[in-house]
Order: structure tokens, then C-alpha cells, then sequence
């Protein structure tokens, strides 16, 4: 990935929190036909290994799989917060006009040594983590074990299991620290615009951090 050092991100604590703050993350490798992307839901086990592991499972008729078992290199992409960046709000185009729109975005790129995995006792554990993940917040929270252990069974057997020992994780945070603090000022007042095509209140808060880091 690209990376401007101004835009780098290197905290694994931040990286971690964008992949459980955005888990739908994008699986590419390459077989013999060329590259597979698929979108799939992760769970992190940021404790286990050296930088953790990213844990996900995916239908078995998803041939992806097969790919990662014959030792297809694995990248995931997990994408935060984006907004569209108009120039109308920096300063600097009211002073020379010399400005352009930008794109901002938090995205971070996990790569790893991946393993397919069949076991059913582990199958049920991952979605049993994921699920709880995203359940946990509603005032009725719906669990694995809530549907017929037969039925789970069933459905476990048409699904494939993927594991990823994190070995690298490149993060780039683009919000705007390549801007003058006016620009930046007017990029927050912007993107905290509540009601405006733009208004985007995550991007505006990463801006502000990263204004503040300065």
C-alpha cells in the first residue's frame, strides 16, 4: 500500500480497533485463474500469536478456501471511516485558489500465514465469538445456542473455517495532516455539518485527533 509518512499508522492498538469497528473485511489471494476478493465478516483474537489472529469462516461452495489450503498468500482489507473532501472548505481557496478535492480514509491491511480449518468444534467457537460480538448490544441478544443443536450442525457442515496468524499489519489513517490547521479547521466544520450531503461525524472526529497530534 501507498504510504505518505504523514498518512502512516503504525499503533497496532489503533489497527485493532479499526478491524473491530469495521470487521466486514475484504479476503484477496491468488490462484491459478488470478485474484479471488470476497467480503467476509471477521473476529479478532487480538491476544493470540505475536500480533493475533483473524479468525473467519465462509460457505464451503466459496472455492476461496481451497485456494488458502494450497498455499495461496492471504491480504485483508478493512476500510473505516471515508468522506469526500471539497475544497470549498479550505482557506487556502479563498487565498490563491490552488486547491483540489481529496478523498479521506482509515483503512487498515492485514497480511498472514493462513490455514483452512474443518473442525466443527472450532466452527461452532468462531461463530458462537462473532456472533456474540454483535449481538451483545441488543436489549435481546440472539445466541447460537438459541437454534436446535441439529439444525447448527446442519449448517456447520456447509461452511469452511480460515485462520490468520497476523504477521503484518499496515494501517493509513488520510485525514488531513497534509492540510494547513486553517484547512483542517474548515474540513471539521464541514464534515460536522449535520443534514449536508457531506456531513460525515466519524471522519471529522479522525481529523480533529490527528489535528491535535500535531
Amino acid at each position: 500500500m501507498y504510504q505518505p509518512p504523514h498518512f502512516r499508522e503504525d499503533d497496532p492498538a489503533l489497527q485493532h480497533a479499526l478491524i473491530r469497528a469495521h470487521p466486514l473485511g475484504l479476503l484477496i489471494t491468488a490462484g491459478p485463474e488470478g485474484p479471488t476478493a470476497n467480503l467476509l465478516p471477521f473476529h479478532l483474537a487480538a491476544e493470540d500469536g505475536d500480533m493475533g489472529l483473524l479468525q473467519v469462516h465462509m460457505a464451503r461452495a466459496n472455492t476461496q478456501w481451497k485456494e488458502i489450503a494450497a498455499g495461496a498468500p492471504a491480504l485483508v482489507v478493512f476500510q473505516g471511516s471515508d468522506a469526500y473532501i471539497t475544497p470549498s472548505w479550505y482557506a487556502t481557496k479563498r487565498e490563491t485558489g490552488k486547491v483540489v478535492p481529496t478523498w479521506n480514509y482509515a483503512t487498515v491491511q492485514v497480511r498472514g500465514t493462513a490455514r483452512v480449518i474443518e473442525d466443527p468444534a472450532w466452527l461452532r467457537g468462531q461463530i458462537e465469538k462473532l456472533t456474540g460480538e454483535h449481538e451483545e448490544r441488543r436489549a435481546d441478544p440472539w445466541a447460537v445456542g438459541d437454534a436446535p443443536d441439529s439444525f447448527i450442525a446442519a449448517q456447520i457442515k456447509g461452511i469452511v473455517g480460515v485462520e490468520i496468524a497476523i504477521t503484518e499489519m499496515t494501517g493509513k489513517w488520510k485525514a488531513s495532516q497534509n492540510r494547513p490547521r486553517a484547512d483542517v479547521a474548515g474540513v471539521i466544520g464541514g464534515l460536522e455539518q449535520a443534514g449536508q450531503p457531506h456531513a460525515n461525524a466519524g471522519m471529522a472526529a479522525l481529523v480533529r485527533r490527528y489535528d491535535e497530534r500535531r
